[in-house]
Parts: C-alpha cells; sequence; structure tokens
C-alpha cells in the first residue's frame, strides 16, 4: 500500500494544530475561571487545586526539571501535585525504603579516577574524581581528591526515626539536574499558627534533607515552611534554618536516633520562635515609606544606572508595590504583609537566567525551584526579616 507523504503530513499538521487550539481553549478557560493567572513575564501560574503555585510556560506546558535518566520523572509524592508526574502514595508513607525506591534515588554513587585525552593517550589528573551513577554510568561531578561520598540512603536514613516516633509523613521526594541534588521532604505532625487572634495564618511545617553529589554543597537538613494560602513555599528568613549534620554519612544505632532527635528538636524551636516573630510582624503597622526604604536597602540605587537599569529597577519597585497590595488586602498593611510580598517577588517575579552549566538553560520554573532548594535567596530573605522585625522598635 503506497503512502501519498505530502497528505500524511498535512494529516499529521492538521492533528497537532487542532490539539494546540484544544490546548489554547483549555488555558483560556482556566483563565476565566480564576484556576491560573498570567505572569509579567508571559508564564502561568496554577491557583487552585493540587498543582496550586507551580509554573506554566508560555505555552501552559508544565516545567519541572526533574530527572529522568531511568525514563520516568525522579519523584515521589504524597499528593498528585508536580502536573500529576511520579508516583504517588495517597497520604504518604513514614517507610523511607519504599520513597528511595519510588523516587528513582536509591542508587548507588562512586568515585572514579578523572581522564583527560591528551595527542594519542589518555591521561589520569590525579587530583580529581568524576562522582557517578552506578545504575547509569552518568557523570554527576568532578571532584578533589579525598570528596566525601554520602550515599542518598545513607543521608536520609536517619530521619528514618523522625517518622517512626513522631508520625511524620514523607511529603516528597525527587532528583534534579539528573541525580546531582536529590531532595526528601518530610511535613512534621504539629501546628504553626501565626496571630491566631488575628490573621490567623497557617504554616505546614516541613524538614527538608538535601544532598549532592557535585560538590556543590554539603548535606544539609533545611526547615522549610509552607503557607498554603498565598502557595509560598520558603527557605525562611530568621535564623537557624539549617541544621548541621554530625553523622551524615554513617549514622548508626544510638547515634542515629540521637541525631534524628537533636534535628527534630532544632526545627521545633525553630518554628515556635518562626511564630512568634511573625506574629509580632503581623502586629506591626507598616507605611508607605517604611516600604520603599526597605526596597532600597534589598536593591541599593545606583547613581550611574543606565536608562536601561532605571527602567528595572521601577518596574521592581511596581510590582513590589501591586504585591504589598494583594497581601494587604488579607493581612492589612503590616510588616508581615511587606515580608510575604517581598517573599512572592523573589520565588515568582524576580529575573532569572538559568545558565547552561546548571543543566537547565531555557527552563525558569525549575531553576526557580532549584534556587529555592539550595536557598540562593536566603541571604536577602534573611536581610528582609531583620529589618522588618526592627520596626518593632520604632
Amino acid at each position: 500500500m503506497s503512502v501519498d507523504l505530502n497528505e500524511a503530513f498535512a494529516d499529521e499538521r492538521a492533528t497537532q494544530l487542532r490539539a494546540a487550539r484544544d490546548w489554547e481553549r483549555a488555558l483560556q478557560d482556566r483563565l476565566a475561571a480564576g484556576a491560573v493567572e498570567r505572569l509579567p513575564d508571559g508564564r502561568y501560574r496554577v491557583l487552585t487545586g493540587w498543582d496550586a503555585g507551580e509554573i506554566l510556560s508560555a505555552q501552559g506546558v508544565p516545567q519541572h526539571g526533574l530527572d529522568l535518566s531511568l525514563g520516568t520523572a525522579a519523584l515521589y509524592t504524597a499528593v498528585p501535585a508536580w502536573h500529576t508526574l511520579g508516583n504517588v502514595i495517597p497520604g504518604g508513607t513514614s517507610d523511607i525504603g519504599k520513597v528511595l525506591e519510588l523516587d528513582g534515588i536509591d542508587c548507588q554513587v562512586e568515585s572514579v579516577p578523572a581522564q583527560y585525552p591528551w595527542n594519542d593517550e589518555t591521561r589520569v589528573d590525579a587530583t580529581m574524581h568524576h562522582t557517578v551513577r552506578t545504575d547509569t554510568g552518568a557523570s554527576l561531578g568532578v571532584v578533589r581528591n579525598g570528596y566525601e561520598i554520602i550515599q542518598n540512603r545513607r543521608a536520609f536514613e536517619f530521619l528514618q526515626e523522625l517518622a517512626n516516633d513522631d508520625e511524620a509523613i514523607w511529603e516528597s521526594a525527587g532528583a534534579l539536574r539528573g541525580g546531582k541534588k536529590v531532595f526528601v521532604a518530610m511535613r512534621l505532625p504539629q501546628r504553626v499558627t501565626v496571630d491566631a487572634d488575628g490573621i490567623n495564618d497557617r504554616i505546614i511545617p516541613f524538614v527538608v534533607a538535601i544532598n549532592s553529589h557535585d560538590g556543590s554543597s554539603s548535606f544539609q537538613v533545611v526547615a522549610t515552611p509552607w503557607r498554603p494560602v498565598c502557595g509560598n513555599t520558603e527557605r525562611l528568613a530568621g535564623g537557624a534554618r539549617v541544621h548541621p549534620v554530625e553523622h551524615p554519612a554513617h549514622p548508626q544505632g544510638h547515634d542515629r536516633i540521637k541525631e534524628a532527635r537533636r534535628t527534630l528538636d532544632l526545627s521545633i524551636k525553630y518554628y515556635d520562635r518562626l511564630a512568634d516573630e511573625e506574629t509580632a510582624l503581623a502586629r506591626t503597622d507598616l507605611a508607605i515609606n517604611e516600604y520603599d526604604a526597605l526596597i532600597n536597602s534589598l536593591w541599593e540605587p545606583d547613581d550611574t544606572a543606565t536608562p536601561r537599569s532605571i527602567r528595572t529597577r521601577e518596574a521592581r519597585r511596581d510590582r513590589l508595590h501591586a504585591l504589598l497590595a494583594d497581601e494587604t488586602e488579607r493581612t492589612g498593611r503590616t510588616a508581615y504583609a511587606a515580608e510575604r510580598a517581598v517573599t512572592d517577588y523573589l520565588d515568582h517575579y524576580a529575573p532569572i537566567r538559568p545558565s547552561a552549566t546548571s543543566g537547565l538553560k531555557g527552563n525558569k520554573p525549575a531553576a526557580r525551584g532549584l534556587r529555592l532548594l539550595e536557598g540562593t535567596d536566603d541571604d536577602m530573605e534573611s536581610a528582609t526579616h531583620r529589618r522588618l522585625m526592627a520596626l518593632r522598635q520604632r
């Protein structure tokens, strides 16, 4: 049977155009229904459902940045979010072995000598090694001699004691950048409320353990609150959010339990202090000139700025004022609203240009997620919190 290639191409193209029009209509319907909003850079943010807060491309396509080395997204989650990717266990599980298996990060990482071609031979750099996944053979990074590999299971296993003893649940886990960075997020059982007698803003407390295999960062455990009302997940400002781990590589028996309890105690103390400080901010009125002073302290004016830089600065100020107006409707014109506005700007609106070396070039939503995971904006968020807390003394 002969096939008219021109006719086949025309049919395929027509099918693609119909699918594109259907997708566009569905996106417009979601916009009209208030399920998504258009962002200034042409992308979209989901406002309702399990995916609330997630970012879509200008074409309305989800972008995630998850590791796809094994053919599926390296993700476990307790709720069907992340654009329905990964393996979902409704309600979650407290079994770290199951989590590591489902999210595809229960693989080993080994160190092999770094080699390079020279003329017709292959030479070995005695000072450097590659970290390599044993399941795919992919190189994860180049590190110096003496670099200690912390296997994913070892890195996260000590936190299993929290799940066993305190009814904490593994909320999500996954791998980014081909497995160079992996994480597990645990939802703690206690409740945290800001200004219970006023705005009554709820915070869901998480502890996130982060491991890397490319030498870019050490193993760490981070307190990461989530505010479901405003959709911000944060490595929050204001103090000891990173808990140094004493026995990450070889926690065994009593040491593992001791380290888990220490991590939990630090997290509980952090969230207790966080609730007190955020409540204080929620009860601190804010004048517009004080908000402008905050913006200028975070992004200092430049007397030698070019016209383009001036326009960028004005656009940032207008966006920050619009975000403050939105927060003011919900929580009043307070220092708390100002902190939420700045955080929202850093999370969703601040310019970002993913580099080719990050492995996320052209994927801004994934790059934003990685910035949050790695705490790129920690210093600015901490400075915001400190300056707003100082307003209580005026």
